[in-house]
């Protein structure tokens, strides 16, 4: 079902970081180039992707923070064999900190060195572009800065047409602008037709801009804990997914694992589940991203059966309340966070005192339509205290807030309205088992599924603010990503939605249509206004596997005139 072919399994070990490749310092790259001849291979060595045993203990990623206004890494992107049989992709830096979490701070420069080292797969084809190679194989890739309101241009978060081949090192030089919001993000692999397998096999890390303290006080002072949740192949399936087996178990299409730490299906077997070790008396700020390819999370934390009421400080990035012009967060009250594939929530948690005797993170089932995965309750970690706890970064004193992206946005002038909608079919409809082709189509143009090279579905200028509709014709549920931007939510279905959940996205849930009756749809206010958003970039359903298979488009944003 995937518009090129899968990436190959590859039975080949490699090494954890005795062969990294560093080019040194940042300029050494001319801009749209990439330094070939780096050795890919060193056999009869370890995976250098994470393999930890179900159950374990939850441990955070490592830190990496930037310095006197830089951050500069040197990576390097494997792929390998773990235990099961299954194809992994990790990013390894020279010291061996496999994805590490990457801080910055407003008007930084991020610097990265990245170093292709999956061995050459198969050929793909080839495309038109201006940054690194044209010729595309099963083992290219190139990367997206999922949520930040950077530059989509050449060696910034630029998806369209950077291609890194096995061998390259490709130099990223993105510049933070001085107005980005402070929160969590996070990095992927994002070269279509390739995407979801690379996600599935775990080519993600978390990006965090450091500052949320000056706009949500709450936080200041508290113990940050990362939690990254991803999915994989289903290694253990007896029958087919959204079944129950015969122990009464459903299903599910994914495996999930939380900081690599596995949480995976195997039929008549309750999987032990990851603990997470919290200082007694000590709440904690938890930063949860979904970072799976197709899985969407619907998560309660659980005290002896009872949801818990969380403190939610930001949501994909941007602190809650905080675009009003006072600059001062407002903090809102969830039990259920609702995070579609790529969404991220901040929240403040307080441990389970010493009377609660079962303490759980849990993630509910998703009704996804009747041609969705199968999402199930699952328990995602166990939630233990003990005098200690982990040891975790603590988010300092709050200092002076800065002028925030999206001030101005209620109050700013519409210029065009749009409607958009997401559509599926079956590509030969006399052959039920042949693939599905995904569609996300402006209003009245003809379905198309995306390939590389495409003209833009929509041309705008910079500096406006436009209201779209995305609309959901189809039996499965979408998800709604923009790169560059983010979006205010203003109707579901269209309902104005409360202030508490009028807040900026970048991803949004749109559920699966029921063949009658109105579309589901979701109201969006969208935001051009930034001056670092001028060129070609995309939007797409983040189900990958959807996007995979052509749910994705491009935008061309023209110069402010």
């Amino acid at each position: 079902m995937k518009t090129w072919s899968e990436p190959l399994a590859i039975s080949l070990s490699l090494a954890l970081c005795l062969a990294t490749f560093s080019v040194g310092a940042a300029g050494a790259l001319d801009q749209g180039t990439i330094a070939q001849g780096a050795k890919t291979l060193a056999t009869g060595s370890p995976s250098p992707c994470l393999q930890l045993p179900a159950g374990g203990k939850v441990l955070p990623p490592m830190d990496l923070y930037s310095a006197n206004g830089r951050l500069l890494v040197n990576a390097s992107y494997f792929t390998g064999l773990n235990a099961s049989g299954a194809t992994q992709f990790c990013f390894v830096t020279p010291e061996g900190y496999v994805n590490p979490t990457l801080h910055v701070k407003p008007g930084d420069t991020f610097t990265l060195n990245l170093t292709n080292r999956v061995p050459k797969g198969s050929l793909m084809g080839t495309v038109k572009t201006a940054c690194g190679e044209s010729t595309v194989f099963d083992s290219s890739l190139n990367l997206h800065f999922h949520g930040t309101l950077v530059s989509p241009a050449c060696q910034s978060d630029d998806v369209v047409d950077t291609v890194i081949n096995s061998g390259d090192t490709f130099q990223y030089n993105i510049a933070i602008p001085a107005d980005e919001p402070p929160g969590m993000y996070w990095y992927h692999t994002h070269l279509h037709g390739l995407a979801e397998s690379a996600l599935l096999g775990g080519g993600s890390g978390v990006f965090i801009v450091d500052g949320l303290e000056n706009f949500q006080s709450s936080v200041v002072g508290l113990p940050a804990r990362v939690l990254v949740m991803r999915d994989s192949n289903t290694v253990g399936a007896a029958v087919a997914p959204g079944l129950k087996d015969a122990f009464g178990q459903i299903v599910p299409t994914w495996d999930i694992s939380l900081n690599n730490v596995p949480i995976n299906y195997v039929a008549g077997v309750i999987a032990p589940s990851p603990v997470i070790e919290m200082k007694a008396g000590q709440p904690e700020l938890w930063r949860v991203v979904n970072s799976a390819a197709d899985s969407i999370l619907d998560f309660q934390i659980l005290y002896d059966g009872r949801a818990q009421a969380l403190s939610v400080v930001a949501l994909d990035g941007v602190p809650t309340g905080s675009q009003d012009g006072t600059r001062v967060g407002k903090p809102v009250t969830r039990s259920m966070i609702a995070m579609a594939p790529g969404a991220r929530a901040e929240f403040v948690i307080t441990p389970p005192g010493p009377g609660v005797k079962t303490a759980v993170l849990q993630t509910q089932t998703i009704g996804t339509g009747p041609a969705g995965d199968s999402d199930p309750s699952r328990t995602m970690a166990q939630i233990v205290t003990s005098r200690a706890g982990t040891s975790l970064p603590v988010i300092p004193a709050a200092k002076k807030a800065w002028v925030q992206r999206f001030e101005g946005l209620d109050a700013a002038p519409i210029s065009t309205k749009r409607k958009l909608y997401f559509s599926e079919n079956i590509s030969n409809p006399a052959d039920p088992s042949s693939p599905t082709d995904f569609f996300i189509t402006v209003d009245g143009a003809t379905p198309t599924k995306f390939a590389m090279g495409m003209a833009p579905a929509i041309t705008t200028t910079n500096g406006v603010v436009e209201q779209w509709t995305i609309e959901n014709r189809s039996p499965e549920v979408h998800a709604f990503h923009f790169h560059q931007i983010h979006y205010k939510l203003q109707q579901v279905n269209g309902v104005a939605v409360s202030a508490a959940d009028a807040q900026m996205y970048d991803d949004y849930d749109i559920p699966a249509w029921s063949g009658s009756g109105p579309y589901p749809s979701i109201t969006l206010r969208m935001d051009f206004r930034s001056p670092t958003i001028v060129g070609d970039f995309v939007y797409h359903c983040h189900i990958l596997g959807h996007e995979d298979n052509g749910m994705m488009a491009v935008i061309r944003v023209l110069p402010h005139p």
